[in-house]
């Protein structure tokens, strides 16, 4: 089977390395291997993505102890977390999901990345999968969690970054990013760097540098025929999340990409609708080593 849609064929022919890009696609399978199996019984968060009954997409995370995350067959997982009410992908997620996740351990740099249906079960999802497959360690800040469980404040909602929003896209190293393509199957992808490699041009404009990666280009393939994303900004100090939802188009303008440094491309993103919630999150993260992979950020 086809690993690639034809959006994906199209950046990569683009970009130059459909080559590699056939090559790399033999890490995709559709069987948990037995070391996967192990990583994902380790890990205490599990980041998500989907769009919603509207078309929106939208990025979140789920926590639980290790051992939350459960191989239940050879392409099916459990598990055992479900959102918070305010949460943009709760109603989602009450009703079958296609739902790209990644499943990042920032203490030893390691995410795998896995894509398939969700079904709502008692006290969490079944998960069948049909993309599973590891993803490099680059650009990854290394971090170590600890559990801080609290209430998390109501949700705010809006249409442009705030103040505090802007505070937080200025500071942050890491975000993750989910696309669809047309039939809604999605995708979640980290993104890091130093801070200052997100940029707020507004309150309702990002940009950030696409830096060299593993050749596959799912996230900007899904933008090549679905213009639609989603952006999960974590604090990662106060479990604080900002959700936020609209639409993202790549610049190939080689000279706005030499402005940034390390990008080959360049995302700007316009932000449609924002949901932020103030502790929704457990978890508490230690100060990061930055990777050594992060090309300086730009300067203003």
């Amino acid at each position: 089977m086809e690993p690639y849609h034809h959006g994906e064929l199209a950046v990569q022919e683009r970009a130059g390395v459909s080559e590699r890009a056939a090559v790399v696609s033999a890490v995709v399978r559709t069987e948990i291997p037995a070391a996967a199996a192990v990583f994902l019984a380790e890990q205490p968060v599990l980041f998500i993505g989907a769009a919603d009954a509207r078309g929106n997409v939208w990025s979140s995370l789920l926590t639980g102890h290790p051992g939350f995350i459960t191989v239940t067959g050879p392409s099916s997982v459990r598990v055992a977390a479900t959102l918070s009410a305010g949460d943009p992908l709760y109603r989602t997620l009450a009703g079958p999901a296609r739902l790209g996740m990644i499943a990042m351990d920032p203490g030893t740099r390691r995410r795998m990345r896995m894509n398939g249906t969700a079904r709502p079960a008692p006290g969490g999802l079944e998960i069948e999968l049909e993309q599973v497959y590891a993803n490099c360690p680059k650009y990854i800040q290394k971090r170590v969690p600890t559990w801080q469980p609290g209430t998390p404040g109501d949700p705010r909602e809006g249409t442009a970054l705030t103040g505090a929003d802007l505070a937080l896209v200025a500071t942050t190293d890491t975000f993750f990013v989910a696309t669809a393509d047309p039939d809604g199957n999605a995708d979640t992808s980290h993104r890091g760097g130093n801070p200052g490699f997100l940029e707020a041009l507004g309150p309702t404009r990002l940009r950030w540098p696409d830096y060299a990666g593993n050749s596959m280009f799912n996230t900007l393939g899904n933008l090549e025929v679905n213009p639609r994303a989603g952006l999960l900004i974590p604090d990662w100090t106060t479990g604080t999340l900002l959700h936020l939802t609209g639409t993202a188009a790549v610049d190939w303008d080689p000279d706005h990409a030499a402005a940034l440094p390390g990008a080959q491309r360049v995302v700007d993103f316009t932000v449609e609708c924002l949901v932020r919630v103030d502790h929704a999150s457990p978890l508490r993260w230690s100060a990061p080593q930055f990777s050594r992979f992060n090309p300086p950020a730009s300067t203003p």
